[in-house]
């Protein structure tokens, strides 16, 4: 190996050594999250409020504000079963066994700036939460944001 090249392999190995390794893909602004969920479905400046209701209400339990969020019937995925929770008295009844308290924890910490978004809604946690934008009528001219899935 020549001078040269055993410099240059050097030199890379110093740079890479010196970048910091944060753990995460690509990090993601707020912005282009925000813009990516207008893009898709829309409505971007809609989904704040109730992510963030989400956000708190996972963090303290509130299973009643939880169930409010959702659209029924609801999946959710829990304890190796999948249920359909046909209404917001059926979920609050069973929250503690419908929402684990990792998930409750992982929601609970949710970032803006970490939410993934595809066209089937806003993932957070890792999966844990699904958002959609649910039509409220057949021409679907104006939608609501809501819990379309749980998986714990």
């Amino acid at each position: 190996m020549s001078r040269l090249s055993a410099a240059l392999l050097l030199a890379g190995a110093m740079l890479l050594a010196a970048t910091p390794f944060t753990g995460r893909a690509a990090a993601q602004s707020d912005n282009e999250v925000y813009n990516r969920i207008e893009e898709l479905h829309g409505d971007a400046a809609g989904f704040d409020r109730p992510l963030r209701q989400l956000v708190l209400a996972m963090r303290s339990g509130d299973a009643e504000t939880v169930a409010g969020l959702a659209e029924y019937p609801l999946t959710v995925k829990a304890n190796g079963e999948t249920y359909d929770v046909e209404n917001a008295d059926d979920f609050i009844e069973n929250f503690d066994d419908l929402v684990t308290s990792e998930t409750r924890r992982a929601v609970g910490h949710q970032q803006y700036q970490d939410l993934f978004v595809n066209s089937d809604g806003v993932m957070l946690a890792n999966g844990a939460v699904w958002m959609g934008a649910v039509c409220d009528g057949n021409a679907c001219e104006e939608s609501h944001w809501a819990i379309i899935a749980i998986n714990n």
